[in-house]
């Protein structure tokens, strides 16, 4: 099975920074779309950025010019740099992968809390 491996989340004061990174398990295959989500207590988890495998990429409104979505296709890697952190940025962030080929995957991380606060 396909597994998403999730790191650099953490603690950070409001205006700073921060970059997340999730790698996919297995070299063989690209996935179409690599992005990412968030889930704060209380709330719905919503779409944060996704990026294909051609580059194109889209942003929720709350993060545009802020957060910058990248990704390294040769290993499955997608990146998230975070920028001028708000409050209203803490949450759980998820990774998610998806492709059609060979077969259908949707595949999940297990999330990993960022926190800002002073």
């Amino acid at each position: 099975q396909v597994q998403l491996v999730e790191s650099g989340g953490g603690w950070v004061q409001p205006g700073g920074s921060l970059r997340l990174s999730c790698a996919a398990s297995g070299g063989t295959f690209t996935f179409n779309i690599m992005g990412w989500y968030r889930q704060a207590p209380g709330n719905e988890r919503e779409l944060v950025a996704f990026i294909s495998d051609g580059g194109s990429t889209n942003y929720a409104d709350s993060v545009k010019g802020r957060f910058t979505i990248s990704r390294v296709n040769a290993n499955n890697t997608v990146y998230l740099q975070m920028s001028s952190l708000k409050p209203e940025d803490t949450a759980v962030y998820y990774c998610n992968a998806k492709r059609m080929w060979p077969s259908t995957v949707d595949a999940w991380g297990q999330g990993t809390q960022v926190t800002v606060s002073s």
